[in-house]
């Protein structure tokens, strides 16, 4: 086969690392990529999904920066040992995910927090405010405002979590149907999701056990709502710079979650794009030109 001229002076597209570490009594898969001192972005993913959302948004953004995306304990390939005996809540999620950072020896990062990503993410700034540099927030809420009406059969989980409700949730959610909702809703033309994105969520969350450890997670979100007072907080007292990147289509975290953010940090800057919950899966140009203005003025 012969190589073009232009294909063969193109930039090289940076590679992605496959890796695992132990952490917290887990072993936590991660992909990574970039030079290692180069500015570093923890990448935390959502619910159904793992750093797998995350494989066309790192080659973008590696040339100039160290992008860390690993898996939550039993979501996509982060491994639970039975003998752990781990509980499923959102401090828990944290403090894996703290457990890793400081395994890698991450001492300053910048965080993209998605879905679930945001709670835990957010925890972690709580807990280390001088380790965040930046923090970009794509459908990631912290404002009640910001919960859709997507959310009315878990808040009455919440409010009842009775074995009907429980598997209420499990038969919208825990699905291939609902898994592929959540990715293609709020988009006019769903065929330019990939489908190998919820069609791997869906396969692993039929793995032994999974589903409960999700519908625990469901219920132990109502901590997060708890805590959004003293995100709040973080964000006027530490005003880290700040991009609040939506897809404001999504049912889930509507757009007015991310207008909520100017609120309390005048450093956030809000970019609201023609796309569903899962934006990186249809603007993930969009999203890594705006991640690298956000970053410039960062180290500014």
């Amino acid at each position: 086969m012969t190589v073009s001229s232009s294909a063969a002076g193109a930039v090289p597209v940076p590679s992605v690392s496959l890796k695992t570490v132990d952490a917290d009594g887990v072993r936590v898969f991660f992909r990574e990529a970039g030079a290692a001192d180069a500015p570093v972005l923890l990448l935390l993913h959502g619910f159904p999904s793992s750093s797998h959302m995350f494989r066309g948004l790192m080659p973008r953004l590696a040339q100039q920066y160290r992008v860390i995306a690993p898996d939550f304990p039993s979501f996509g390939f982060t491994t639970v040992p039975p003998e752990r005996g781990y509980t499923y809540t959102f401090d828990a999620l944290a403090s894996t995910v703290e457990a890793f950072v400081d395994a890698l020896e991450l001492d300053r990062f910048a965080i993209y927090i998605f879905d679930y990503g945001a709670p835990v993410g957010l925890r972690l700034a709580l807990r280390h405010p001088e380790r965040i540099t930046a923090v970009v927030s794509q459908n990631g809420n912290a404002y009640e405002e910001g919960l859709g009406d997507a959310w009315h059969p878990i808040r009455r989980y919440w409010a009842e979590p009775t074995a009907e409700n429980r598997q209420a949730i499990a038969d919208t959610l825990l699905t291939l149907a609902g898994t592929r909702w959540q990715y293609e809703v709020g988009i006019d033309r769903p065929e330019r999701v990939a489908p190998e994105s919820y069609t791997l969520d869906a396969a692993l969350l039929e793995r032994p056990g999974v589903k409960e450890i999700q519908l625990d997670l469901f219920k132990d979100y109502a901590t997060n709502l708890a805590l959004y007072p003293a995100f709040q907080a973080y964000f006027r007292e530490y005003k880290p710079p700040m991009l609040a990147i939506w897809g404001k289509h999504d049912p889930i975290f509507i757009p007015a979650g991310a207008e909520a953010y100017r609120r309390d940090n005048p450093n956030a800057t809000v970019q609201l794009l023609d796309a569903g919950h899962f934006a990186l899966e249809t603007h993930v140009d969009e999203i890594a030109q705006a991640i690298v203005e956000l970053m410039e003025r960062a180290t500014r």
